[in-house]
Parts: C-alpha cells; structure tokens; sequence
C-alpha cells in the first residue's frame, strides 16, 4: 500500500500533511511512502529528510498517479488528478462547501474530512481541528504584540511604570484558551467572554478574568463541545453589552467560529471606533468573513488609529509547528482505519459501524454517504 504527500496547492498554504518523522512511522507500519518533490519545504521540511526517513521523492503525477492514500491539508478542492478507488484524507470544509463534496464523489474517490473528528476521547489524537486552534491562539497574541505600540506586562523602571496592556479575549474555546495563556505568558491583564458559561472555570484556572454579559445563553453548546449558532437578537444585545468591555480594552482578539457557517459579528465599527487610537483587534475568524465588522480576510485594516488585523490561515504562519502537529493527528487516523490488519492490498477498510468513522466519512463509490452533507445537498436543489 502506498501513501502519497503532494505538496500543497491552495494559495498561502505553507503547511504539509505528514512531516519526515511522519514519513518514517508510516514505513514501520508497512506502507510504502510517495513525497512530491519540495512539499514540505515551506514549512522547513527539506526533500532529503524526508529520503533519510524512507520516502521517495517524485514529480506531482507520480505521487497521485502511484497512491493509493493521498494525505493533505486542504483535501478540497480537489489539488491533483484523484481516482475511483483512491482514499483522500484531509480538511474538505463539508459544511462549508457541499458542492465541493458532490462533485468529489464524482471522481469515485473515498474521501475523509478531518474536520468532522467526533470530540470523543478516542479521538483526542486524531483531532487536527484543536491541534491548529491552539497554533492560531498562540500567533494571534504574537500578532497584537507586535502591531501595538504598548508593551503587554507591567514593568516599574527608573524611567517610571509602565502599566500592563489590557487584552479582551472574545471566545474561549482552544484557540481562545491558548490566547489566553499566551496573552498571561507575556504579562499582559487578560479578560475573556463566551456564550456558554461552563467555560468560566477554565479562564479563571488560566489567570483572567471571566466577562459576564447578563445575556441568556443556556442552550449555546452543542453536544461536541463547540458554541452553537444563536440568532440575530442574541448577538444584537451581545454587542450592546460588550461594547464597554471593547472600547477598555487594548487588544481585543476574537475567535467565535460555527462549523459551516459565515462567522458571527461580534465587533462593530461604533465598536472599535471607542477603542485608544493604536488599539489592536485580531480577527482569528477572518477567514469565514470574520467576526469584527471591518475585518479584510489576509489584510490590516486601520480605522480611527485601531488595527484590525485578519489573518485567513493562522496555522501557516507557524507552519512547522503546525505541520508536526496535523502529521501526529492525521498518521493517528490512518492508523486507526487501517486497524489491526494493517497496510494490506490497496485500499483501506472502512468500518461503517466506528463512530470516528462514520463521521468523516464523506464520500464513497460515487456517492456522498454522509448525512449532514446530504441534507445541505438536498437543501440546495
């Protein structure tokens, strides 16, 4: 069985799927490995580690071309010549794109999503999603520090005190967490707010303070975990109440995410036009539209003094950090579909009744076989 690396096509992505370390734990497993020439490159990842690992260099046809398992970031839209019987495995934005995932299923090819990974403990290792928050809360703190004229910690010098920055954190999820006890690493005075109230203990446990809006939010958790969407009234009267917060605040970082949905705007214009000129806000939603109202996906936008920075791919930013993060999650789910049997004939057995299974996987001879994809399909008709 052979596994193939392409290097990645979609504009602005430094990431690779499986980094040379990677490339060595798949040769142990049996499985033969097919690298496209420089793609691990832009994450630091130079061909000739990857042939000390075991891997084979070759041009791009050759790697789809020869693969039986094609491992990629952005499996969608489709970055190379996919086959009937050819298993693809990466982020597909299901939710996001439908369209995308039918005319996939065309191609006859078995296509899994990363992004659908239950949040069940089996999975832990396999959930790149959490994997890429936490790199995207770590580099949007690096990106306010190094656009705002102040300092984040508190310093008492000769020259007289220099007062901590405050740092509002909208969204406590992974890559809110990681905001969080980046912003506190770096000594700055750290508040955070989200729609559901269990994560009140876990910001206090990392040193800020929990920003309670008397808002009505009982039903803002799914079943997974993640902030479920609420509707136009609730985040109406959510930006009246945070607008104080906003407007105190030296940085605000924003990370309020819904699977397959445009991003939720939480930060007004009047918003950020009450914020100190030289003022900061990240915008960690940027690429779903954003969740301040003047975000520019990949752009810094200045308004009245304030940044307002929209990093579209946070993750590519750190990209060798990231790309050793993704490799460990993906491997983890190749191993666990390829089973006790191992790497054996050419292609991989799917088990229709293993919840992890189930739910990323989305296409299958042809056809779209998961649900919810199913139904925005039907939806759209």
């Amino acid at each position: 069985m052979r596994v193939g690396i392409p290097r990645e096509q979609f504009p602005g992505e430094t990431r690779v799927a499986v980094i040379p370390a990677g490339a060595a734990a798949l040769k142990k497993a049996g499985l033969e490995v097919l690298v496209e020439q420089g793609a691990g490159a832009a994450a630091g990842f130079p061909d000739a580690a990857y042939q000390q690992q075991g891997g084979t260099i070759t041009e791009r046809g050759a790697v789809f071309a020869g693969a039986d398992i094609v491992l990629t970031v952005r499996a969608v839209p489709a970055g190379g010549p996919v086959r009937a019987g050819q298993t693809v495995i990466g982020f597909a934005d299901p939710l996001g794109e439908p369209d995308e995932i039918h005319r996939y299923a065309r191609t006859g090819a078995t296509l899994l999503s990363m992004e659908l990974m239950p949040r069940i403990t089996r999975a832990q290792s396999m959930d790149a999603l959490s994997s890429m928050a936490t790199i995207a809360g770590y580099k949007g703190v690096l990106l306010a520090a190094n656009t705002s004229p102040r300092m984040f910690p508190m310093l008492m010098t000769a020259a007289g005190t220099i007062t901590a920055a405050h740092v509002f954190i909208v969204g406590a999820g992974v890559a809110g967490l990681q905001a969080i006890a980046t912003a506190r690493r770096l000594g700055a005075k750290v508040e955070a707010y989200d729609v559901r109230p269990a994560v009140k203990e876990q910001v206090e446990s990392l040193g800020a303070k929990f920003v309670e809006l008397p808002i009505e939010s009982a039903d803002a958790e799914d079943k997974g975990g993640y902030a479920k969407a609420q509707d136009e009234s609730f985040y109406r009267r959510q930006r009246e109440k945070m607008l104080k917060v906003v407007a105190g605040s030296d940085v605000v970082i924003t990370t309020a995410l819904i699977p397959g949905r445009r991003a939720p705007i939480l930060i007004t214009t009047e918003m950020v036009e009450a914020m100190d000129p030289g003022s900061v806000v990240v915008d960690l939603a940027a690429e779903r539209g954003g969740n301040c109202e003047l975000t520019k996906p990949d752009e810094t936008v200045w308004h009245n003094g304030v940044a307002i920075i929209g990093p579209a791919n946070p993750p590519s930013l750190v990209p060798y950090h990231a790309s050793q993060m993704y490799s460990k999650n993906i491997i983890t789910f190749l191993t666990h579909l390829l089973g006790k049997t191992g790497a054996q004939g050419s292609s991989v057995p799917l088990d229709p009744t293993d919840e992890i299974t189930s739910e990323t996987l989305l296409t299958r001879d042809g056809e779209v076989v998961h649900p919810r994809v199913r139904e925005l399909l039907e939806a759209r008709a």
